[in-house]
Parts: structure tokens; C-alpha cells; sequence
């Protein structure tokens, strides 16, 4: 049997890689606050999880797009990602 992993677990993973706090990934959910309640994710570490986002789900961000409202939860992460993913070329 396939095992696919979700874009939550994907994203999450992407989100403890690039701010090294893999240790805490468990407790992180939909509803997890990020910009304002996660002290590594400065704007340093947004553009990089940015990158890391694009090379992973093999798509460009629109930058016309971001807001910060993106980056309120885990949870609005996710949603843009499967957004973006769902119009890429097949």
C-alpha cells in the first residue's frame, strides 16, 4: 500500500526544517499561530520558507499575493499552497 504524505505534514515539515523547530512540530496543527507567536520566523526565515515552499510543491509564488493574512495560521499556509498547487500545469 502507497503512503502519501498530506501537504499539512509536508508544509509543517518545511516549517520545522527551516526555522529549527522540528521539536515542536507535534504540537502544531491547522490553527497554530505563526507570524507574531513564532519568534523564529522573522522576515529572514518567511523568505526562506518561501523558498523552501516553491522548491518542494514545484511552483512560483505570485509576491503580488502574499500577505500576511497568509501567514496568520498553519492552517492559511496550507490553504495557499493547495491553492497554488491545484492551478499549476499538470
Amino acid at each position: 500500500m502507497e503512503t502519501t504524505v498530506s501537504t499539512l505534514d509536508e508544509v509543517k515539515s518545511l516549517i520545522g526544517k527551516t526555522l529549527g523547530i522540528a521539536d515542536r512540530l507535534d504540537s502544531m496543527d491547522e490553527s497554530t499561530r505563526l507570524l507574531g507567536s513564532i519568534p523564529e520566523l522573522d522576515s529572514l526565515a518567511v523568505a526562506e520558507l518561501l523558498t523552501a515552499i516553491e522548491a518542494r510543491f514545484s511552483f512560483e509564488m505570485d509576491y503580488a499575493d502574499l500577505t500576511t493574512d497568509m501567514f496568520e495560521t498553519v492552517g492559511t499556509l496550507v490553504a495557499y499552497v493547495k491553492k497554488k498547487s491545484a492551478l499549476k500545469s499538470p
